[in-house]
C-alpha cells in the first residue's frame, strides 16, 4: 500500500490503557482498578447528562443535527460568538485535524513546541507538510522561539495553554505580545483544553482575543471539566470566514446525537462545572503535598493533572503501578522517559495513588 512516506513513520497514538485491559492481563477485578492517565473527571457522571442522553435515546434510528444548532446557540450565549463563528467537533482532537485538513498540504509547515500534544504532529504529518518542533522553555512553549520558526510557508501553528502533557502555561501579555507578531497570513491554533482548570487570572482567555486577530483559533473541549469524555464534543471559535473553511472539511454529522444532547444539558449544570473545579484544586494540592513529602519533583500545572519526575527511566515505576492496579500515562513516547502523568481523581483515590508511590519508590521496588 503507498501511503504517504511520512505518515508511514508516524508512531500510532496510544491512549491510556483501559481499565477492562489491566483486568484481562492482572485478573484484578476491574472494580478495584484506578485509572489516573487519560485526564478524565473524577466525578459520577452528570445525572441531567444522564437524563438528556435518554430522552435523545427514542431518535437515533434518524441521523443528528449536522450543524449542531441547539449545541451551538447554547456555546453562542456562553462564549459571546455568533454561531456562525463556531465548529463543532468529536472532541477538539477532530478540530485539530480539520484545521491541518483545511490549511496544510505538502510545501507548507506547521510550527509547534517540543512536549506538545502528540496529535499536532500527526495532524501535520498526515497532510504532506512538515512538522516543525521548536525546543520547550521550561517543558513549555516558548513563544519566542515559535516565532522564529515561522517562515513564509508556516501556515499554522499550534500552542495549548495550559499545554499537555506537562501543564505549563504562559500569561496574558505573553500571548499578546505573539499575536502581536504573527503574520496575519498564519493560522493560530490556541489549544484550550484544560482552559476550565486553569483559574488563575493571569492566564488568558483565548475568546477575548478572536475579535482582534482573525488568524486565530480557539478550541476547546466539553471532554475533561464537563464530564463527556465517552461522548467526544469539542467547538472551535474563529472568524466567520474560517470557520466556513472548517466545516468545508468536515466530517458530516459528526457529533452524534447523544453527544449533542448530553453537551447541552452539561452546559446548563454550572454546578457540576464548579465542582468539578473545586475537586480537581484541592486534589492538586493533595498530590503536591504527596509527592513533595516523596521527594519528588514535578512540573507545575495549571490542569487536572500533575506530571512526576522520578530522576530516572519511569517505565518500572508505571509498571509497578499496573501491578497495583493503579493506572497512569507513561511520557516516552513524548520524549520524557523520567516523567509519568498522573491525573487528580477523587481524595481516597489520590490517597491511593501517593501510598502506592511510597511502597514503590521508597521501598525501592523498582
Amino acid at each position: 500500500m503507498r501511503a504517504l512516506s511520512e505518515v508511514t513513520r508516524l508512531a500510532p497514538y496510544t491512549p491510556g490503557k483501559p481499565i477492562d485491559e489491566l483486568a484481562r492481563e492482572t485478573g484484578i477485578p476491574a472494580g478495584d482498578i484506578l485509572k489516573l492517565a487519560s485526564n478524565e473527571s473524577p466525578l459520577a457522571a452528570n445525572p441531567a447528562v444522564i437524563a438528556a442522553i435518554q430522552d435523545a435515546l427514542c431518535d437515533i434510528t434518524r441521523y443528528p443535527d449536522g450543524n449542531g444548532f441547539r449545541l451551538k446557540q447554547k456555546l453562542s450565549a456562553r462564549c459571546g460568538l455568533p454561531i456562525d463563528r463556531l465548529t463543532l467537533g468529536n472532541g477538539s482532537n477532530d478540530l485539530l485535524v480539520m484545521i491541518a485538513q483545511a490549511f496544510l498540504c505538502r510545501g507548507r509547515n506547521a510550527v509547534f513546541s517540543q512536549y506538545a500534544f502528540s496529535v499536532y504532529a500527526s495532524a501535520t504529518v498526515a497532510t504532506g507538510a512538515e512538522a516543525r518542533e521548536v525546543p520547550a522553555l521550561a517543558w513549555g512553549n516558548d513563544l519566542e522561539g515559535l516565532l522564529d520558526a515561522i517562515d513564509d510557508n508556516t501556515h499554522v501553528v499550534f500552542i495549548a495553554n495550559p499545554n499537555n502533557p506537562t501543564g505549563t502555561w504562559f500569561d496574558r501579555p505573553a500571548f499578546a505580545a505573539f499575536l502581536a507578531r504573527v503574520p496575519a497570513e498564519t493560522i493560530v491554533v490556541l489549544d484550550e483544553a484544560y482552559i476550565e482548570y486553569a483559574d488563575d487570572p493571569a492566564l488568558p482567555n483565548g475568546l477575548d482575543y478572536v475579535d482582534r486577530h482573525p488568524n486565530l483559533i480557539v478550541c476547546r473541549s466539553l471532554c475533561k471539566a464537563y464530564g463527556l469524555a465517552g461522548l467526544r464534543v469539542g467547538y472551535a471559535a474563529s472568524s466567520a470566514h474560517i470557520a466556513d473553511i472548517l466545516n468545508r472539511v468536515r466530517q458530516p454529522f459528526n457529533v452524534n446525537s447523544l453527544a449533542l444532547a448530553g453537551a447541552c444539558a452539561a452546559l446548563d449544570d454550572e454546578a457540576y462545572l464548579e465542582l468539578g473545579r473545586h475537586v480537581n484544586r484541592h486534589g492538586l494540592q493533595q498530590l503536591h503535598a504527596g509527592l513533595t513529602r516523596l521527594g519528588l519533583a514535578w512540573i507545575p500545572s495549571r490542569t487536572n493533572f500533575v506530571t512526576v519526575d522520578f530522576a530516572r527511566p519511569a517505565g518500572p515505576i508505571y509498571e509497578a503501578l499496573l501491578r497495583q492496579g493503579i493506572i497512569v500515562r507513561p511520557l516516552a513516547g513524548y520524549g520524557m522517559p523520567n516523567h509519568l502523568r498522573i491525573s487528580v481523581g477523587l481524595p481516597s483515590e489520590n490517597d491511593r495513588l501517593l501510598d502506592a508511590l511510597s511502597r514503590i519508590v521508597g521501598a525501592g521496588d523498582v
